[in-house]
């Protein structure tokens, strides 16, 4: 089994906002920690990769030039068996998530960012995933992140509210 924290629109260094201490401790302790986008800056992304578990990415609309051309648009990451879809912005929530399916048709997750708006869901045996934010919540109730449980071709998500 492999633990995998999910986070998305960080939207750092913006003033004195840091990622929540729980949020760094969970990710620290994972087996890979994957970013949907909106990390905003070069050295943040190297921060993250500096906490310990390989880091994988897509870019956000809000990233930097340099983290457009390091990261993809969408990219499929395997883990245990399972394959997991990321892209940034999802489109309208109006068949979001038929679209992600087609975008992704051979995972068994999918997950995104840019709404900020946490999401755990299946839809045709197919997890939906939104992270939310773990430093800028917006509309959402708390700041997030999503800790997966990858084993053996299942995938088993946990909001965390942080």
């Amino acid at each position: 089994m492999k633990r995998v924290a999910v986070i998305s629109d960080t939207h750092l260094p913006r003033g004195t906002r840091r990622l929540p201490a729980r949020c760094v401790e969970l990710c620290t302790g994972t087996d890979l920690l994957l970013h949907c986008g909106d990390v905003c800056e070069l050295g943040v992304w190297e921060m993250l990769a500096r906490l310990g578990p390989p880091v994988a990415g897509v870019h956000g609309n809000m990233d930097d030039p340099e983290l457009k051309e390091l990261l993809p648009a969408q990219r499929i990451v395997e883990v245990e068996g399972s394959r997991i879809g990321m892209v940034h912005i999802p489109g309208p929530a109006a068949g979001r998530a038929r679209r992600l399916r087609a975008l992704f048709p051979d995972c068994d997750a999918i997950a995104y960012g840019h709404t900020h708006a946490p999401e755990a869901t299946q839809d045709e045996g197919v997890w939906i995933l939104n992270p939310g934010s773990p430093t800028e919540r917006r509309t959402s109730p708390a700041h997030a992140m999503l800790v997966l449980e990858v084993d053996g071709g299942a995938v088993r998500p946990t909001l965390v509210r942080l």
